[in-house]
C-alpha cells in the first residue's frame, strides 16, 4: 500500500458549519484545500474513505475534515496525492500557505492550519506545491467544476 500526503479540494458557498471541538466556523465562498497525511497502515487508501464520506453524507464525522466531507455545502472536487514515507504534510501546508482556517486539521502538529482558502480553483497551485517538495502529484478529478 502506498503511503504519502494528500490534499482534498472542496468548492463551497459562503456558509457556517460546526466542526467538532472547533465550534462554528464561517467559511468564505470559494475553494478550500485540506492537507493531510496518509502514513498509517491504510496508506493512501485513506483517500477512498474521504471520497466515500463525500458521497454518503450520513456518516458520523471523526476528524475536522470529515465535517466538510459530510456537509451538503461542501463538494469534494479533487484529491491530489503524492507517495512518500516522510512526514511532509506540514511542509506541504507551508508551501500552500495563504488565508487559512485557524487550528483546522492540525491538532497533532505545530502548524497554524491545514485548511486554506482560495477564491479560484487552486488545482495547478497545489500540484506545483507537490513538485516543490519533489513529489509527483497524482490528481483525481471527482466532479467537474
Amino acid at each position: 500500500m502506498d503511503k504519502g500526503i494528500y490534499c482534498l479540494i472542496f468548492r463551497n458557498p459562503a456558509c457556517t458549519l460546526r466542526a467538532g471541538a472547533l465550534g462554528e466556523i464561517a467559511f468564505r465562498r470559494g475553494w478550500h484545500i485540506y492537507v493531510g497525511s496518509a502514513l498509517g497502515s491504510g496508506g493512501l487508501a485513506r483517500l477512498d474513505r474521504h471520497i466515500a464520506l463525500s458521497r454518503d453524507r450520513n456518516k458520523h464525522p471523526k476528524w475536522h475534515v470529515d465535517y466538510l466531507s459530510t456537509s451538503p455545502s461542501f463538494t469534494l472536487r479533487y484529491a491530489i496525492s503524492g507517495a512518500t514515507g516522510e512526514r511532509l504534510e506540514c511542509r506541504l501546508a507551508g508551501a500552500i500557505g495563504g488565508e487559512s482556517v485557524p487550528h483546522f486539521g492540525c491538532s497533532d502538529c505545530s502548524c497554524t492550519s491545514h485548511l486554506f482558502w482560495r477564491r479560484t480553483n487552486p488545482v495547478a497551485e497545489v500540484q506545483a506545491a507537490f513538485r516543490v517538495l519533489g513529489l509527483d502529484a497524482r490528481t483525481k478529478t471527482l466532479m467537474n467544476p
